[in-house]
């Protein structure tokens, strides 16, 4: 579902996200490293256009750089509307050292070179078939020393893990076909428009808390398909609509450490809406922590949440 781009920019209030530089410096050579393994393309840089819906936006942008690290993210200047399908007459604001991760890509390519490998089973996975002894779990036929639950959204019906305070909020986007719109750049209104090749454009994306369903909405369509009618002034053809839910956490850290009882058992979970790069830098954290002894990030690590929320019943939803 991912629409896969990275920005250490959070542009609704022009801050820098959490550890951006570093978690950006990590992704992109972990993403170049797959691309050599798979042999695939899959990193795109791509600017990022903010578009200004004031005066005051505009002041607030340059007001922004001289915040610590914001500098070499932001542009110095306006970028004037060079599109004529776009309705932007105050110009946009651009972010540097941004792009796109094609993330279905990765996915079906990751998983098939797996497979070839015999290293990747396609089943539910059974909580109640786990068997844990000192040194080592089992699970079915499998043995192995460790074992780390990433499973999104899907923690909520983890026994284990189940008591981090995980919220999910669901997201919607759809895929149009604009041939006249001819934009290279992703451009972020109050809906991003992602440009997916042969005039295809990734519109997006909602925000609801309530609704954990995976199922598209005409709600939300309809949200998005004013807001788009806001940005474009061309004719366009809607082919897709698609529901996921993020896997967010009340404090938008990751959910990343060791379980407070099974000390074999990990969790890497909650990257929110920004997986493509805090996922590389969250995963290498608990790698050096299971493999080196090296304290996560204390920002991350679960232990923020144990003392307030773990019963010290594991395996009871």
């Amino acid at each position: 579902m991912a629409g896969g781009l990275y920005n250490p920019v959070i542009l609704k209030r022009f801050s820098l996200a959490w550890k951006a530089k570093e978690q950006l410096a990590i992704a992109q050579g972990f993403y170049k490293g797959l691309e050599a393994k798979l042999g695939l393309e899959l990193v795109h840089e791509l600017p990022v256009l903010r578009r200004f819906a004031s005066v005051e936006e505009q002041n607030n942008w340059f007001g922004a750089m001289d915040r610590p690290g914001l500098d070499q993210f932001l542009f110095p200047e306006i970028v004037p509307n060079g599109n004529p399908m776009l309705e932007a007459p105050l110009g946009f604001g651009k972010v540097l050292h941004t792009g796109k991760v094609d993330t279905r890509l990765l996915v079906d390519a990751y998983a098939a070179h797996l497979e070839a490998k015999g290293l990747l089973f396609r089943e539910k996975f059974e909580h109640s078939a786990l068997k844990f002894h000192a040194d080592h779990l089992e699970y079915r036929s499998l043995r192995a020393k460790q074992l780390v639950l990433a499973c999104g959204f899907g923690l909520k019906t983890d026994p284990f893990f189940n008591y981090l305070p995980l919220n999910g909020t669901k997201g919607e986007m759809l895929l149009i076909q604009a041939p006249r719109y001819q934009e290279k750049k992703v451009i972020k209104a109050s809906v991003f428009t992602i440009p997916r090749g042969d005039d295809h454009y990734l519109v997006g994306a909602t925000y609801k808390w309530q609704d954990k369903s995976n199922e598209p909405t005409p709600a939300a369509r309809q949200e998005l398909l004013h807001k788009l009618g806001s940005l474009l002034k061309c004719d366009y053809q809607v082919v897709d609509h698609m529901a996921g839910i993020r896997p967010t956490v009340v404090d938008r850290k990751p959910l990343v450490g060791r379980h407070p009882q099974h000390k074999n058992l990990y969790v890497l979970n909650g990257l929110g809406s920004r997986g493509v790069m805090i996922g590389p830098y969250a995963a290498r954290q608990l790698h050096r922590f299971i493999e080196g002894g090296q304290a996560l990030d204390p920002d991350m690590d679960i232990a923020r949440f144990t003392k307030k929320y773990y019963s010290g019943v594991p395996g009871t939803l």
